[in-house]
């Protein structure tokens, strides 16, 4: 993507229900086991749902027993950016949208191989394509 998308946060109210708004674009987390995605097997695309970016597919989704969708891989790497997250008294590394910035979710060093990375995802920050 190109041209970064910015909008206010009364624009993204109007387009997100009130937990993606959280999540997304207030770095919150969805209860385990509570999200649409955790136990999807479907083939597809999963995107952004704030801006629609391509992020991860479904070759690369594994089940990890956390109860949020994780993944060993994004689909795009120039489309998924991380830094590093200090709340909650830990130190974590936080995943978002490359383009809009949108709170993902974390990945840590406990995945399978072969990068043995585990995209640990909220279900509301993500939008489903079936292939």
């Amino acid at each position: 993507m190109d041209a970064k998308t910015r909008k206010t946060d009364e624009q993204w109210k109007k387009e997100l229900t009130p937990l993606q708004f959280k999540v997304a674009r207030r770095k919150g987390t969805e209860a385990a086991f509570s999200g649409e995605y955790w136990d999807k097997h479907d083939k597809g695309i999963y995107r952004c749902v704030c801006c629609g970016a391509e992020l991860f597919s479904s070759e690369h989704k594994f089940d990890s027993g956390t109860g949020w969708p994780s993944y060993w891989q994004p689909l795009k790497p120039e489309n998924v950016a991380t830094e590093q997250d200090y709340s909650f008294f830990m130190q974590r590394t936080e995943v978002h949208c490359a383009n809009c910035q949108a709170h993902l979710g974390h990945v840590f060093d406990d995945g399978p191989q072969p990068t043995g990375l585990r995209y640990c995802l909220n279900s509301a920050s993500l939008k489903f394509e079936k292939s």
